[in-house]
């Protein structure tokens, strides 16, 4: 199969945040596009009124009504879905080509020059970034990104030329057929490609990248990688993914530096890098810095979105435009106009008697740089935080780590564990984050955490978490309001 014959793609696990932005661009180059989720939320909704059929029972019979043909018929798999799904296993055994998100990714920026941003966390909010300092300048993007962007309110962003899918053979193993010799360019005839990165299930050692940026290597997803090492040769091997004269951006203070093969540049916040910030200042919650970027300063930036861990963020997303060939007066104007990314450091009520931000953070260390930013911003307020651990797992592997970010808090509220795609795991409970939390604490559900917030507001809020958290934002939000 030929990308370019394509007639129709069936997504199985469309309403994710990565596969909704490769299934508006298919549906946007007018391949027919339909799919399976498992429940429907804001996003699916959004897909469906942008014509895209979607059903959320697992049904071989829809899949067999829709009359597909192997021939033109592009199969897009999450790793979320589970190895008993029944669709997934019809279009098995009835030869169609399947191909992980990833796998599609790379295929459809293979040609273009790539900015691809990797970390276990900080990648969202870079990638979306970049993309709007891109979009925002005369060099322009496309950008698959792992969020929606406030500015655009969309994952997904296309340049204002044509931007195509190039004639690709689609293999199980692409990741083999992606190749490039081209160094990084300012051309106008070669698109920027902007992609957050995703190191779950070695996702995205299928991406070949111009520029590379690694935020973070901190211990995750450990069901999939089994430890920490493992997980951090995985970073390594993206970094080997550069295309021939391709640059890596890096964090300074990851160890990761001494194994590197690659041409690379750091950054950082804390010390001298080949980029970093200085002269950091906090005003009214606003965040301005001074960038040196090797060797030359550009002074008085100031960041749209709050949070100490966004200006480390923007340091490095400004280093890869200024590389693309973003000006210093295009850069200072997007990074002022940066409005952020859904449930990123997001306000839902910014006043002078009420704070309360929502925040996708559910890994220690982004607890961790969340709630001692909101300290930071608002010295003279309690921080009271509500949380919704992600995965069995998760929770299992890093209890201490959660229990001691929590702990910077003055009071939380610690919601049961959302399983995503996990069964439980015996003994392992929200419990064993709450037992050993030192501030004052609650294990609530739901329903509790609504009713208390209506008997004592307190005035900076955050609700914390990656799973089904963000229903309770609506109904917070008019408690918090009243």
């Amino acid at each position: 199969m030929d990308l370019k014959n394509i007639k129709t793609a069936y997504f199985l696990g469309i309403g994710g945040i990565g596969m909704s932005a490769i299934a508006r661009y298919f549906n946007h180059l007018g391949i027919k596009v339909m799919g399976y989720d498992k429940t429907p939320t804001a996003l699916t909704n959004e897909l469906i009124k942008e014509g895209i059929d979607i059903h959320f029972d697992d049904s071989v019979e829809k899949a067999i009504n829709y009359q597909l043909s192997t021939e033109n018929c592009l199969v897009v798999l999450t790793p979320a879905i589970p190895a008993n799904h029944q669709e997934w296993a019809w279009f098995k055994n009835n030869g169609f080509t399947i191909l992980k998100r990833s796998q599609v990714l790379g295929l459809i920026s293979q040609n273009h020059q790539t900015i691809g941003v990797a970390g276990t966390h900080g990648k969202t909010t870079t990638s979306t970034l970049i993309a709007h300092i891109l979009k925002q300048s005369s060099v322009d993007c496309n950008a698959f990104l792992g969020g929606i962007s406030t500015n655009y309110n969309t994952n997904l962003l296309l340049t204002s030329s044509k931007f195509e899918v190039q004639s690709s053979k689609l293999i199980n193993n692409s990741s083999e057929s992606i190749t490039s010799n081209q160094p990084i360019k300012n051309s106008t005839n070669q698109q920027f490609v902007v992609i957050e990165a995703d190191e779950f299930d070695r996702s995205f050692l299928t991406l070949h990248p111009s520029i590379a940026i690694i935020t973070s290597t901190d211990a995750d997803h450990l069901d999939i990688y089994g430890e920490h090492n493992e997980l951090k040769k995985s970073f390594l091997n993206y970094t080997n993914k550069l295309v021939s004269g391709g640059t890596l951006i890096i964090k300074k203070e990851l160890d990761l530096i001494d194994d590197l093969s690659v041409n690379y540049l750091t950054y950082s916040i804390q010390t001298e890098a080949d980029i970093y910030a200085k002269n950091i200042k906090i005003t009214k919650g606003d965040y301005t810095f001074d960038l040196v970027y090797k060797g030359t300063q550009i002074t008085g930036l100031q960041l749209g979105i709050p949070g100490l861990h966004n200006v480390e963020n923007a340091v490095a997303a400004s280093a890869a435009c200024l590389m693309s060939g973003v000006t210093e007066s295009e850069l200072r104007a997007a990074l002022l106009g940066f409005k952020g990314v859904k449930r990123r450091f997001e306000y839902i009520i910014k006043s002078e008697n009420q704070i309360y931000i929502d925040d996708y953070a559910h890994h220690p260390e982004e607890l961790r740089a969340i709630i001692s930013s909101v300290k930071n911003m608002y010295p003279e307020n309690e921080i009271v935080v509500a949380f919704q651990p992600h995965l069995f797992s998760r929770t299992r592997d890093f209890v201490d780590g959660f229990a001691e970010s929590l702990s910077i808090a003055n009071e939380v509220f610690l919601l049961d564990i959302y399983p995503a795609r996990e069964l439980p795991i015996e003994g392992v409970t929200s419990k064993i984050i709450f037992d050993k939390i030192t501030s004052k604490k609650h294990l609530v559900n739901n329903a509790q955490l609504l009713e208390a917030l209506k008997t004592n507001q307190p005035k900076v809020f955050l609700t914390l978490g990656a799973g089904d958290i963000d229903l309770l934002i609506k109904p917070i939000k008019e408690i918090l309001e009243k």
